[in-house]
């Protein structure tokens, strides 16, 4: 098992629930490293129910085409977490991620946290340190509560096909799952919404 790999199997044990919808936890540990969300390259934030992860690859592919260096935070991993992180392109190393799994561990000082969010904090920590073009950013669930919605300015958002999904969090009908995904709108940001059914709009 790598480094990171063992940082990853601790911080997994950190909160009883795997999902846990809040952003006042991650708030607090995101201020305690000198608020990292707050010093992103600009960031086009990626939500909705079906093709997040397709739309997001397509965008890192016409940017990177463009010759634009480019972030890329997105989940669930494949195969190995490290997947989820992409720095200018690049998975992230090993010893980078443990590196900021480590410091972002420490400065939880043992706090109650979701795996999401503390996880999320150490990437906001790599990409704040790490120069690019865009920061593509992928919602892990929902939208409004979600842990990657504390960017408050991003560059623009994107919204794709909203259907039921999670609806133990996201509420029964599709309108209320709508609304949780409309959550990642900021006022003065651009927001791009795929086709969708008339429930969702």
């Amino acid at each position: 098992m790598s480094s990171a790999d063992q940082v990853l199997a601790r911080l997994g044990a950190l909160h009883p629930k795997r999902i846990d919808l809040s952003l006042g936890r991650l708030n607090r540990l995101l201020a305690a490293l000198g608020n990292p969300e707050r010093r992103l390259p600009p960031v086009i934030h990626v939500g909705g129910t079906n093709g997040k992860g397709s739309t997001v690859a397509f965008l890192r592919a016409m940017l990177e085409a463009e010759g634009k260096r480019v972030h890329v935070y997105t989940s669930p991993h494949l195969v190995r977490f490290h997947e989820r992180i992409r720095l200018a392109g690049q998975i992230v190393s090993d010893k980078a991620l443990a590196a900021a799994l480590e410091e972002t561990e420490r400065a939880n000082a043992g706090g109650e946290i979701t795996f999401f969010e503390i996880t999320t904090a150490a990437a906001f920590l790599l990409f704040s340190r790490s120069e690019a073009d865009v920061l593509l950013l992928e919602v892990g669930l929902g939208g409004r509560l979600d842990a990657t919605n504390v960017v408050e300015r991003p560059l623009a958002t994107v919204i794709t096909p909203v259907s039921i999904d999670h609806t133990e969090y996201l509420g029964p009908t599709i309108a209320d799952i709508a609304g949780e995904k409309a959550g990642i709108f900021k006022r003065g940001a651009p927001a791009i919404v795929a086709s969708q059914e008339e429930a969702a709009l």
